[in-house]
């Protein structure tokens, strides 16, 4: 995993050193921006989206994060003491962060489940 301030955030989405920060992005499995500012969380998910045209994630859990929330592929707000902006901005809301693992489990079976039965209503309509 990457951990990344939100000092260190701004010269890395810098344009020059923009590739560099996005290499060693796609080396790591996550990245975490702890101590930025809404827009620079924004700006990393958009531009791990763009230019690696990968599938992008965003938890948060206020206001703060709901620009990250809206620009990821998938957002999930976590519904807590900051409010409930986040929640109101995500695709899916979770009452604590533990349940991360089985939204993610379980939608992912189901999504895979209503694909392959498309699929084979498809060849058999065809």
């Amino acid at each position: 995993g990457l951990v990344i301030d939100g000092r260190t955030l701004a010269y890395a989405l810098e344009p020059l050193l923009e590739d560099k920060f996005l290499a060693l992005a796609k080396r790591c499995r996550s990245v975490l921006c702890c101590r930025s500012t809404p827009l620079q969380k924004s700006m990393v998910v958009k531009l791990v989206r763009d230019k690696l045209k990968a599938m992008t994630l965003a938890i948060g859990d206020g206001a703060n994060d709901v620009s990250m929330i809206q620009v990821a592929d998938v957002g999930v707000g976590i519904s807590g003491q900051e409010g409930m902006q986040a929640v109101m901005a995500s695709d899916f809301a979770i009452p604590r962060f533990r349940h991360l693992e089985k939204l993610l489990l379980v939608h992912g079976h189901w999504c895979y489940s209503r694909l392959a039965n498309m699929v084979l209503y498809f060849f058999y309509k065809n």
